[in-house]
């Protein structure tokens, strides 16, 4: 059994899971609201800002910054650590299968399960925003569809990895859970401790180059700055700051010169972010007693 084969038995498996559909319907209806309340708010509050398809696009990433590290908890926290615990991953290594290929094989089908979800969710939303907008911006829109997927894919990985260390679902739940609220909740205020700590406990008038990565080190504010990096013109129409991705903190213009000091750093982190917990899931899982 190869891992593409791993692969398509975990997302048969999934694909009838209830909690899926659940989550693919509650995508699917936070999509619609939230497309329809950005499109409808500013004539609704009398505002004079006017609802744009760039615009839509950077109100989206908000809620698929939230919604997908919670939906990868739910569908992939199970994915290693749920058959060591039943047993059943050894009748799966009792085939012709190498730990690497059941690994990779959980990633893979894991992934395809979240993007098959968010997918949906993503073209009923947007398809319905660009109807009421009466405007459409095809490559942009793929573009962040496939940078999204990409984004679900590494908190496939992420997730995977996590329950890859564990042969308990009730351990693997509680890091996967601690993971996203240290990068996803607080680590908009981690920065600045750390900036406070090392300015002599107090906040400089002006924040240095180096804080812009350390926010970046969040999956989801990596995300938010690599789609600032690649749509560049649509950030500038929508009034997206990639120098306040993730915390609100302003870094100056003249001040974000460096590599690391620009949205760009953003891709850097989320490949980092696909590589560094495949290879520490798969070296946990290989070493593990089973």
């Amino acid at each position: 059994m190869t891992w593409l084969a791993v692969a398509k038995k975990d997302f048969r498996d999934a694909i009838q899971s209830r909690a899926l559909w659940a989550l693919v319907a509650v995508f699917v209806v936070l999509s619609l609201v939230s497309t329809y309340a950005y499109v409808e708010a500013p004539a609704l509050l009398g505002s004079a800002t006017e609802a744009t398809f760039g615009g839509l696009v950077f109100f989206t990433i908000g809620f698929t910054g939230l919604f997908v590290p919670l939906a990868a908890i739910v569908v992939c926290y199970k994915s290693l650590a749920g058959e060591r615990e039943l047993g059943s991953i050894k009748l799966l290594l009792s085939l012709p299968t190498t730990r690497g290929q059941v690994f990779a094989g959980k990633v893979v089908g894991r992934a395809a399960v979240l993007a098959f979800g968010l997918g949906v969710g993503l073209v009923v939303g947007l398809g319905f925003g660009s109807a009421l907008l009466g405007s459409l911006d095809a490559a942009a829109l793929l573009v962040f569809v496939l940078v999204t997927l990409a984004f679900t894919a590494i908190y496939a990985a992420i997730v995977v990895g996590i329950s890859a260390t564990t042969g308990s679902t009730s351990r693997a739940t509680t890091l996967a859970l601690g993971f996203f609220v240290v990068f996803e909740l607080l680590w908009d205020v981690i920065p600045m401790g750390i900036l406070y700590v090392v300015e002599g406990f107090s906040l400089p008038s002006t924040i240095p180059d180096w804080v812009f990565p350390v926010m970046q080190l969040s999956p989801s504010s990596a995300y938010l700055s690599t789609i600032v990096a690649l749509l560049p013109d649509l950030a500038d129409v929508a009034g997206a700051d990639p120098t306040q991705a993730g915390a609100g903190v302003e870094v100056p213009a003249d001040a974000a010169e460096p590599f690391y000091a620009s949205p760009e750093v953003g891709v850097v982190v989320l490949l980092l972010w696909l590589v560094v917990p495949f290879a520490v899931g798969y070296y946990r899982f290989s070493a593990a007693d089973l």
